[in-house]
């Protein structure tokens, strides 16, 4: 039974097993597990979650990502991505936080914040002469 304002789809996780390939998109409004190969575009408003045997060759869009398997292509997450000490990532991240284990390979670009904006000047300054 869900929770007063919860959805009763919230707990649940489509998962792409061991040895499936899916060549194409794949749209989902749900939380997603990749231990196959996924040689297209991810695309879903919950979390994604890529094995240590997943592989996905294309785009990623979501809210939060874990990485223990190989990406090759960008990374599109609107709030945390992590990635753990056997992932490999080979490609462009954009993400609001970012968290990387030691052992992680990470080759690319990365846009990480999301905000143009910068608090340059808003430091109070200090007279000459006084630390």
């Amino acid at each position: 039974m869900a929770k007063i304002g919860e959805s009763e789809n919230s707990n649940k996780i489509n998962m792409i097993g061991v040895g499936t390939t899916i060549e194409g998109s794949v749209s989902s409004s749900e939380n997603i597990r990749f231990d196959g190969n996924l040689n297209g575009n991810l695309n879903t408003k919950g979390k994604v979650f890529v094995g240590q045997s997943g592989k996905v060759n294309g785009e990623i869009r979501c809210k939060n990502c874990e990485i223990e398997g190989v990406v090759e292509g960008k990374v599109i997450v609107e709030e945390l991505l992590s990635l753990r000490s056997m992932s490999k990532i080979f490609g462009e991240i954009k993400t609001g936080k970012l968290a990387i284990e030691p052992g992680a390979i990470f080759t690319g670009k990365c846009d990480m914040g999301g905000s143009k904006e910068t608090n340059i000047g808003s430091a109070p300054k200090t007279k000459e002469g006084q630390p």
